[in-house]
């Protein structure tokens, strides 16, 4: 839990889908004087309880409770803990590595976090008025965390991913987390509206000789 990852420290539950949540938040910073150097959102959520569908069969309501949680969080909380954050603060979030590849296993997630990525250009430019506060993501490839092992088919998509990534081994939640340590730092103080991937090459392996080699053999599986 985090109380025992961070004894000690104050931590704060908000509820993203509830705008009351988010305002009761920033005002709880705010009554206490806090200043904010950097944001981390780090927030998805799809209801895959009846499992992954066609896309075409997406729910009007799992759509837009996704996009609800996933992406317009990050708008939100940015909207209202704004008087919060430093002049030169950096928000990073959590992309994943390409959103124009039709993954079956990530159902409808891509375009939700489509919708995440493309809002980093519009906050960037509605707080360019009176601060310079950034906005990044880290688009991460596949990891193995224990939110995405409840996803129907990843851990499937996830052993592909280290067959095709040239070192043929994962990406791991320290280096997306360095990333996000850097684009939080100053030292990324001339980056923003950007989305920086981290996927140890696994977009330009696809047709990796024995991938190809392996799936093209007669057999109920590649592997």
């Amino acid at each position: 839990s985090l109380t025992k990852l961070l004894p000690g420290r104050q931590i704060l539950v908000c509820d993203v889908s509830d705008q009351a949540q988010i305002d009761s938040l920033a005002a709880t910073l705010s009554g206490q004087g806090i200043r904010l150097a950097g944001l981390v959102h780090s927030i998805a959520f799809a209801d895959y309880s009846q499992g992954i569908r066609p896309f075409h069969e997406t729910g009007r309501a799992e759509f837009l409770q996704a996009v609800d949680i996933s992406a317009y969080s990050l708008i939100a909380l940015s909207g209202a803990i704004k008087p919060c954050l430093l002049p030169d603060a950096s928000v990073v979030t959590i992309g994943i590595s390409t959103t124009r590849m039709a993954s079956e296993s990530y159902g409808y997630m891509a375009p939700v976090k489509a919708a995440l990525e493309s809002s980093l250009a519009f906050l960037t430019k509605s707080f360019s008025r009176d601060s310079e506060v950034r906005f990044n993501a880290v688009a991460a490839g596949l990891l193995k965390t224990s939110a995405s092992a409840g996803i129907p088919g990843y851990v499937d998509a996830y052993l592909y991913a280290e067959r095709v990534i040239p070192r043929k081994r994962a990406i791991t939640t320290d280096e997306v987390a360095a990333t996000a340590v850097f684009l939080l730092s100053p030292r990324a103080s001339g980056i923003t509206a950007q989305s920086i991937v981290v996927d140890a090459g696994m977009a330009i392996n696809y047709f990796d000789n024995q991938v190809v080699a392996d799936a093209m053999r007669p057999s109920t599986s590649p592997f």
